[in-house]
Formats: structure tokens, C-alpha cells, sequence
């Protein structure tokens, strides 16, 4: 991360309120917003929605290979920005929720995998999306059996040390 990106988490951060000491205890890694990105088409809500190019490369096969065996899986969301980040805490904010309240299900700007442009929201037909019932469609079964193949893990399984909340839709392709 360059020093010019810290300062922009650094001042998104104090505007936002976000604690001193987050992501110390428990420990969060911080990401690196990603350079090189590619259109990976309209999400769920019809906002374009961008990957890195081997990200997108590995979705696409994992879509297609899901679809073989009848399972569709649908983009939620892939990268976001730091602004972009700040911005839905800002919104939260602006709802009259507290910052802890928000820290608990939104991860700080600087702290989300998907700043790497690696990371993927998924949803598929018949389930709300973002809801832990996820946990129980075929389309959840099938990325817990199938997904390594292309590189993606699910980051946050119940009771993980990051202390994030059990997200089973959240799928990230490590370098």
C-alpha cells in the first residue's frame, strides 16, 4: 500500500469515526485498492460491476462450470473503491446507525477484500442476496465443493479469527 493511499484511509477513517484501534483486535489486513480492472458486466441491481482480469477469468469459468450442473451463480459485487467504501458507511451513517453498529457487518474503508478487485458477492435465483440463508441453496453447496478449482475461498466461515461476520456469499481468489 503506498503512502498516498494511506493518507486517503487515514482521512476517510477520522471523518468517519472509525475507532483508533480498529482492526488490531481482532487483527484485519489491510488492502491495496486494485490498478487494473475489467468490466465483469451488471450485477443483480444493474450496476456495472468491475474484476481484476484473472478474477474475471476464473468468475466466468466458475459460472459456466456451475451452469453445467445447473446452479447459477449472479454478481453481487466485486471491486469497490476506498470512496466507494466510505460511502456506505456514510450512507448507514446518514440513517441514523452508529459506526459500531456499522463495523459490525461493513468492513472500514482500507480493511474490504473487495478493494483488490479479487473479491465476489454471490447470489443466485431464489434467496435473498447478502443473507446468511445463502448458507442453504444448492448454489452455496456447490461453491463449498467446487470453488478451490478456481481459486476462490470463502473468506469469513463461522466464528473466523478476523472476528467478521459469518459471511457465506463472500468468495475471494488469493493471488
Amino acid at each position: 500500500m503506498t503512502s498516498k493511499q494511506r493518507q486517503i484511509l487515514q482521512a476517510l477513517c477520522c471523518e468517519l469515526g472509525v475507532p483508533a484501534d480498529y482492526g488490531k483486535v481482532p487483527y484485519l489486513a489491510t488492502y491495496p485498492e486494485a490498478t487494473e480492472l475489467a468490466e465483469a458486466g451488471q450485477n443483480i441491481v444493474g450496476r456495472m460491476q468491475t474484476l481484476t482480469p484473472a478474477t474475471l477469468s476464473g468468475w466466468h469459468a466458475m459460472q459456466a462450470a456451475a451452469g453445467e450442473d445447473d446452479v447459477r451463480l449472479l454478481l453481487v459485487s466485486g471491486f469497490r473503491s476506498y470512496t466507494y467504501q466510505a460511502g456506505l458507511i456514510r450512507n448507514k451513517l446518514d440513517a441514523g446507525q452508529t459506526i459500531d453498529e456499522i463495523l459490525k457487518v461493513n468492513a472500514a474503508p482500507g480493511y474490504s477484500q473487495h478493494h483488490t478487485g479479487r473479491a465476489i458477492d454471490i447470489a443466485t435465483p431464489g434467496n435473498k442476496p447478502l443473507q446468511e440463508e445463502f448458507e442453504n441453496s444448492p448454489a452455496f453447496a456447490w461453491l463449498s465443493e467446487h470453488a478451490a478449482r478456481f481459486g476462490f475461498t470463502l473468506s469469513y466461515p463461522r466464528d473466523n479469527p478476523q472476528g467478521v461476520i459469518y459471511e457465506p456469499w463472500h468468495w475471494y481468489q488469493a493471488d
